[in-house]
């Protein structure tokens, strides 16, 4: 399923051009499209604001924040990879399997067997890209739906994980890998919310600059056309699935640096959440379109809802609750932005 149905934007500045002409139907329709672009941003700073209110000597601080930003940049990292595929009309369900697999191959060979750090994360980053390469073996080949290959294959990857963890949890991880993620700091904030923040960068430049890009837009927008227009449509799609699995397995790296440790159910709490802020993301910044500066957005202001709430006293199932919600409106929210431009376009 694919939320982008929007043609190619029509810069601001040409809004702005003819307002005087146009009159005020058209000053209602820039300030929409304006509230749009910016409805995300808003209630994340009212969300921020009202738990400020709520609890002033704890909310508002540096250790709090710092929290925020630096635990969750594995959310952010796995929901840009999850975009790849999306933006392509595609759905990637093992991105979940794949995090907990890597992180566990960090913390058994390296934390459980004293081998090399850095030896161990070429091979997760290995195992990643094998992951993407055998789903799009499937979906090109096979011409089965993406998200049954990858439904299979996320539960596949479970189950080796538990083969190879015994059911155990590893800790010991390397001390060098913790330390380019969590000890280290900037700003107070970790280090890995700045590689996230660039990663993100980068999917926003190949995303909105590029041709590979714009040729994956054309793909998720209309497959046939695409097809027809000379794309390498399956290409792309296999390319995005292994770009996503990449992705995955070094948000499982960065989520081993982060603990110290690797448990074998620990993707199982990013899927959700990741979808959330993905859908999310797709209806803010770029409405009807998966972009990567909408993602980061959505996926901090639904991390800083969690936390606001746990502040408060909120119990664990809120988290649960608040992340299911999130993606259901967010999909209702992208099918009207979607609904909506079919309108405008006709």
């Amino acid at each position: 399923m694919a939320v982008d149905v929007e043609p190619p934007e029509v810069g601001l500045l040409a809004d702005e051009q003819h307002l005087s002409a146009r009159g005020p139907s058209s000053r209602r329709k820039v300030l929409n499209d304006w509230l749009g672009r910016a409805a995300v941003p808003i209630a994340w700073a009212a969300v921020v604001v009202v738990f400020s209110v709520l609890r002033p000597s704890t909310f508002p601080t540096i250790g709090t924040f710092g929290a925020i930003f630096g635990s969750e940049a594995v959310l952010v990292i796995v929901t840009l990879g999850l975009l790849v595929p999306l933006r392509a009309g595609d759905y990637d369900l093992s991105v979940a399997g794949t995090l907990t697999l890597s992180s566990m191959i960090i913390g058994r060979i390296n934390g459980g067997a004293g081998v090399e750090i850095w030896f161990c994360v070429a091979i997760a980053l290995a195992i990643g890209v094998g992951v993407g390469l055998v789903n799009g073996f499937f979906v090109r080949v096979f011409g089965i739906n993406p998200f049954i290959v990858t439904l299979g294959m996320g539960t596949f990857l479970i189950g080796i994980t538990l083969l190879i963890s015994n059911d155990q949890t590893y800790a010991g991880v390397s001390v060098g890998l913790d330390n380019i993620t969590e000890t280290d700091r900037f700003l107070g904030i970790p280090l890995e919310f700045y590689y996230a923040l660039a990663l993100c960068v980068i999917v926003w430049y190949v995303f909105e600059h590029t041709t590979l890009g714009r040729r994956l837009l054309f793909v998720g927008s209309g497959r046939e056309v695409a097809r027809l227009s000379g794309v390498r449509v399956e290409r792309m799609r296999v390319g995005a699935l292994v770009v996503s699995g990449f992705l995955a397995a070094l948000a499982g790296i960065f989520f081993a640096g982060t603990s110290g440790a690797a448990n074998p159910t620990a993707g199982s709490f990013f899927l959700l959440p990741a979808f959330a802020a993905a859908f999310l993301g797709g209806t803010t910044i770029l409405p009807g379109r998966f972009n990567a500066w909408g993602t980061i957005v959505a996926a901090y202001f639904l991390v800083t809802g969690v936390t606001g709430l746990e502040i408060l006293g909120a119990q664990s199932w809120v988290q649960t609750v608040f992340y299911g919600g999130a993606l259901v409106l967010a999909v209702a929210f992208a099918q009207l932005s979607k609904g909506r431009q079919s309108q405008e376009i006709i």
